[in-house]
C-alpha cells in the first residue's frame, strides 16, 4: 500500500489535518534547547498577506518530522508576491519564526510582509530604499518581515533574539521585525 487514501491524500497528510484539530492539547517544553523551546511536539505557523489576502495556518512539523505537503504551501505562501516566484524557504527560518510567536503567546497571525525575495523584486526594493541588502537573506528563501498589530516591534525583536536562532532586525519606523537564520545578530532600534 503507497499509503495514499481513496480521496487521494497521503497519511501524512491526514495525520496533519487530525492534528490541526487537536493543536491547542499539544504540550510545550519549556526545557527544550536553544530556538525550539516552546516548539513541542507539534509546530505550527500562522499568517496572512495583505498584499494576496491569502491566509495560512498550517502545523508543518509533528514529533520530529517536517510534513512535506504543509512546507510545500508554506513555501508557496511566502513567494515573490511581486513576481509569484516560490522558493523552497530554509526551515530554520520557519522554525525561528514558529517559535518566537510561541514565546509571545498570541493567537493573532503573523502579517508577512516579505518572505522570499527574487533578485530582481530585491534589485527594484534596493533601488528605492537604502535598507535593502545587496546580497539579502531573502532571496535565498532565508529571512521573513513580520508585523503582529497586538505586539510592538520591541516584544517581537526579544522573543525572537530569544531564540538565538539567527538574525534579528527591528524596523520601528515601519512596524515590522525582520527574522532570518542567519548569523545570530540584531540591529535596529
Amino acid at each position: 500500500m503507497d499509503g495514499t487514501s481513496s480521496s487521494g491524500m497521503t497519511r501524512r497528510a491526514l495525520l496533519g489535518a487530525f492534528a490541526a484539530t487537536t493543536v491547542a492539547a499539544a504540550p510545550t517544553f519549556a526545557n527544550a534547547a536553544g530556538f525550539l523551546r516552546g516548539g513541542g511536539d507539534i509546530r505550527r505557523i500562522r499568517m496572512y498577506s495583505g498584499r494576496t489576502g491569502e491566509r495560512i495556518d498550517m502545523i508543518y512539523w509533528i514529533e520530529g518530522n517536517y510534513i512535506k505537503d504543509a512546507v510545500n504551501e508554506v513555501n508557496h505562501f511566502m513567494r515573490d508576491w511581486r513576481t509569484d516566484a516560490v522558493k523552497s524557504m530554509d526551515l530554520r527560518t520557519i522554525d525561528i519564526m514558529a517559535a518566537s510567536h510561541n514565546l509571545l503567546d498570541v493567537h493573532e497571525p503573523y502579517m508577512l510582509l516579505s518572505g522570499y525575495r527574487s533578485p530582481q523584486t530585491n534589485a527594484m526594493l534596493r533601488s528605492r530604499s537604502r535598507g535593502v541588502a545587496k546580497n539579502s537573506l531573502h532571496m535565498r528563501g532565508q529571512a521573513a518581515d513580520l508585523r503582529l498589530s497586538s505586539r510592538s516591534v520591541h516584544q517581537m525583536a526579544r522573543a525572537a533574539i530569544a531564540c538565538q536562532g539567527g538574525g534579528v532586525g527591528r524596523y520601528s519606523g515601519s512596524n515590522f521585525v525582520h527574522m532570518d537564520c542567519g548569523a545570530v545578530r540584531d540591529w535596529g532600534g
